[in-house]
């Protein structure tokens, strides 16, 4: 439908969903003719869904105390009420396939990809289902090999590579089928649990998992989480990733960068990668940020 409207009849798009009507959205507005006009407008975030991460988000900007369900709906009505508009990053991701899509969110490999897909047999019981299938997928612990590799946010890229993709153009990333730019940070191949990049501070409604993220910070939060963990520290960060804690454990099996840019290339035959909570081609994966390419109605 976006793809579509007279976008000059409204002053915003507000969607009440949960975090994958949201990508839908975003996507379909990158996909006009005019997307460079049309992805300047406002987006707003009623919580409607099962994970709402982009609504929990939203309220954690506030810096107002954490809340879920119908107090979650009533703070972003609020923020909608005030009307503040602030810059959003959008994160290039380009697939295996040779498809890009866009997102705000979140990409998963690994743990989290696979309980976001799993818990879907789940849904009638609304989010309690990420907490079961968490459970669950803890109980029959998947290992996965694969090779990561990352643009420190911190370091000043390398002179920019051309594109054939005119909207937003990745001057960071390179073909999937070249190796990465020298000033990348190579991490050797080995065996993980998940990987998890993540571009806002909330996972879900009630997991904190990059406490400093901001709407347009023009960072990558990159989190990956070694083989060798025991199951009970697994469910011991995800615990502590309610309050926003999980990094001051110490643990030695997870490991959290600031990039600007990231390849992933898994080794397993099998697996689930996830966008935005949305299942995506399984393959090779690189991401870059483009930093408040976007706008969302937030504090």
């Amino acid at each position: 439908m976006v793809k579509n409207a007279d976008l000059t009849q409204w002053d915003a798009l507000v969607i009440l969903s949960g975090d994958g009507l949201l990508f839908e959205v975003v996507n379909g507005l990158m996909e006009r003719p005019d997307w460079e006009k049309a992805i300047q407008t406002p987006l707003g975030i009623l919580p409607g869904g099962s994970g709402n991460a982009l609504a929990a988000s939203v309220h954690h900007y506030t810096r107002a105390s954490p809340v879920w369900g119908e107090d979650l709906l009533t703070s972003c009505g609020f923020v909608l009420c005030k009307g503040l508009v602030s810059k959003l990053d959008l994160i290039s991701i380009r697939l295996s396939s040779g498809a890009r899509i866009f997102s705000f969110l979140s990409l998963a490999w690994g743990f989290v990809a696979d309980v976001d897909i799993e818990s879907e047999q789940f849904r009638q019981i609304g989010a309690l289902r990420f907490i079961l299938s968490t459970l669950l997928r803890i109980a029959s612990l998947r290992i996965y090999q694969g090779k990561l590799a990352f643009l420190p946010a911190e370091n000043e890229p390398e002179s920019g590579f051309s594109t054939t993709d005119s909207r937003l153009p990745d001057h960071l990333l390179v073909p999937l089928e070249q190796p990465v730019p020298q000033d990348w940070t190579l991490v050797e191949e080995r065996e993980f649990v998940l990987v998890l990049a993540m571009f806002q501070s909330h996972l879900g409604e009630d997991l904190l998992a990059a406490p400093d993220a901001r709407t347009d910070d023009g960072i990558i939060h990159l989190f990956y989480v070694t083989a060798g963990i025991s199951r009970a520290t697994l469910l011991w960060l995800f615990r502590a990733m309610q309050s926003g804690t999980h990094l001051d454990c110490g643990c030695a099996h997870l490991v959290y960068r600031r990039a600007k840019a990231l390849r992933l290339e898994p080794l397993s035959e099998a697996g689930v990668m996830t966008v935005d909570g949305e299942r995506v081609d399984y393959g090779p994966i690189q991401a870059q940020v483009h930093r408040g390419a976007a706008r969302l109605i937030s504090a």
